[in-house]
């Protein structure tokens, strides 16, 4: 088995058992942003945190399905550099407009850096609006200011 035919897996036994990403998150101790992250095959498991993900999901994960999940992941899940994805081409095209303004204005704030990936949360939420529902996203991450040397 592959991490990809893993992830394929435990996407059809989510939806198949009607789980939420959030209860799994619960058993794990993590966001459901993280955990879903890690159990779509961006992020590495513990070996702990892989069993509960199982127990969670009523799929009761063996030694290779946790070595997978606990697996350093080659990241980067999109299979073209323009997704075609409507909803995630949405965000490609948030950073296409915006994406000069938001580094215009860190740099402002902060100067010359990146914010980084790493030391990183990010937040999903809906906040009920009489005009439609609205999906607040929140990208939280440290500044990471560029080096002289």
């Amino acid at each position: 088995m592959t991490r990809t035919e893993l992830t394929e897996k435990i996407i059809a036994h989510k939806m198949l058992k009607g789980i939420k990403w959030s209860d799994v998150a619960d058993k794990v101790g993590q966001s459901k942003e993280w955990t879903t992250a890690a159990l779509m095959g961006q992020l590495s498991l513990t070996k702990e945190q892989a069993e509960a993900a199982g127990n969670a999901l009523g799929m009761n994960f063996g030694d290779e399905e946790i070595g997978l999940l606990m697996t350093v992941p080659y990241r980067g899940s999109l299979d073209t550099q323009v997704p075609t994805d409507p909803l995630i081409y949405r965000f490609y095209e948030i950073t296409q407009i915006f994406g000069t303004t938001m580094k215009a204005l860190i740099e402002e704030e902060f100067g010359d850096g990146i914010m980084s990936a790493i030391d990183f949360t990010i937040n999903i939420n809906r906040k009920e609006d009489p005009k439609g529902d609205r999906v607040v996203v929140t990208l939280d991450g440290k500044f990471l200011p560029y080096k002289m040397y």
